[in-house]
């Protein structure tokens, strides 16, 4: 239950305060304006950003390029979008999330810069502002930045010279906002690129329509990972297990930060830039893209069980998901806890993941926290043979309950335990998992995304 505001503590009350925001998003100009405000703090030459959108990947490929350059020597801010179990987790300094005693400095000062200049900025603006200012003020030489939805409109993208852009992919996925086509998505999602910055493109990607882009908006050069490595990265991300093939997504991101640290790394011996330091060597870069973000494939072993997470939420990523699990544990059932938002491709996705348990009942469907989430009832009008899912049976579906009850099931059975599906799912079921991490309490969870759904449906009630 919610505590009254009076016993809430300033963190809870400022974050509260931003979740209610129900500002509507104007295109660029309320970061225009607010990036204005606060000096244009990531425009400062002495601070090399590299800005890294895509449908798949990015979060991946900012976490392995962050943590190299931290490893070479470099103070790096990391931006990332949305958080699995709590806010700070959005930006940090070295693997340091900002603290809850920052928020409560730097959030006031953002919030009354956008009252005092009538600047109606959306929560995620307000985020990415308080970040800019966290970084510059403690001394980040270097900033990765992860775009939150696009590229072209989205809040990071008010930036002017980055050291370099990359796109990881392009899907199809958000397509009422960013286009049904690939290529409206790819131009959505190069509009990161910029005049005289080097822009790197991933494997799958539509490359005539970036290139492109990057040619009209006068980049310094388009370069694929092939072109870098001089090796093609697809073929050996292309992984052989127990008779299946499948595409290992982390060693394809791996690669991709592998290519775009190379790349720093040949622009400097252009230049007389001290950016990326000398340390910046190929047995750091290996070791910095080796680290694997949390759920993605992430193997926990809890009560004598294997719990795999996993925020695989769109047709290519449970594919890839599924086959890796059936090549790692080819002899096991699986049992899966599952939660999507509503503007997933749900047939195709609840398809693949009947087709790897031997009933619908080793299927516990959850309702994710979040204001996109599907609704059980209608993923089983859309695929309703999960109408015999477990957790139809139960009276509590939450996710902690299905967690604990699929966890028992998986002990009494020898199965493997997936929990995948939407990032928004996750907090609720590492916490069910008995897993310790910086969590945000249940005042800030309870309103989380509130302002933006009202938002939403007052647009919608206009149309």
């Amino acid at each position: 239950m919610t505590q009254e505001s009076s016993s809430l503590t300033l963190y809870e009350t400022l974050l509260r305060k931003i979740y209610f925001i129900e500002n509507p998003k104007r295109g660029l100009q309320n970061m225009i304006e607010l990036n204005h405000a606060l000096g244009k703090p990531l425009d400062d030459p002495r601070i090399s950003v590299i800005h890294v959108a895509g449908t798949n990947g990015k979060g991946s490929v900012c976490l392995k390029i962050a943590r190299s350059l931290e490893l070479a020597g470099h103070k790096v801010g990391l931006l990332i979008s949305p958080h699995i179990s709590c806010y700070r987790e959005r930006m940090s300094i070295n693997g340091e999330l900002i603290s809850e005693k920052q928020v409560e400095e730097y959030l006031p000062q953002i919030l009354d810069l956008c009252e005092s200049r009538g600047i109606p900025a959306t929560f995620f603006e307000i985020t990415t502002g308080l970040a800019f200012r966290y970084f510059v003020d403690c001394g980040a030489d270097v900033v990765v930045l992860e775009t939150g939805l696009g590229g072209l409109l989205d809040a990071t993208n008010v930036i002017t010279a980055p050291v370099l852009s990359i796109i990881t992919s392009i899907g199809l996925e958000h397509t009422a906002l960013l286009g049904d086509t690939v290529e409206l998505i790819g131009e959505q999602k190069a509009g990161i690129i910029k005049k005289n910055s080097p822009v790197l493109v991933g494997p799958n990607v539509p490359h005539e329509t970036i290139r492109r882009c990057a040619v009209e908006r006068e980049a310094e050069g388009y370069y694929t990972c092939e072109d870098v490595l001089a090796r093609g990265i697809s073929e050996e991300s292309a992984c052989h297990q127990g008779g299946i093939e499948y595409v290992d997504y982390d060693v394809q991101n791996s690669n991709i930060a592998k290519a775009a640290l190379t790349l720093l790394r040949r622009q400097k011996r252009k230049s007389a830039d001290k950016f990326p330091s000398s340390n910046l060597s190929d047995e750091v870069i290996a070791k910095g893209i080796s680290l694997r973000p949390a759920c993605r494939f992430e193997e926990i072993k809890k009560e004598g069980i294997i719990a795999i997470l996993d925020i695989a939420h769109n047709p290519p990523a449970m594919r890839t998901l599924v086959a890796k699990l059936e090549a790692t544990y080819p002899n096991k059932n699986k049992r899966f806890v599952v939660g999507f938002s509503a503007d997933k491709d749900i047939a195709e996705i609840g398809n693949l993941l009947l087709s790897v348990v031997p009933h619908p009942n080793h299927i516990h469907l959850v309702e994710a926290v979040n204001l996109r989430a599907a609704k059980v009832e209608n993923i089983i009008n859309v695929v309703p043979r999960l109408a015999d899912s477990y957790s139809m049976s139960c009276q509590d579906r939450t996710i902690t309950s299905q967690v604990r009850i699929a966890m028992k099931l998986a002990a009494e059975h020898e199965e493997i335990l997936v929990v995948c599906g939407s990032v928004f799912l996750m907090s609720e079921a590492r916490y069910a998992l008995g897993i310790e991490e910086e969590r945000d309490s249940e005042n800030i969870t309870a309103v989380a995304g509130k302002g933006l759904l009202s938002c939403k449906e007052k647009l919608q009630k206009k149309q």
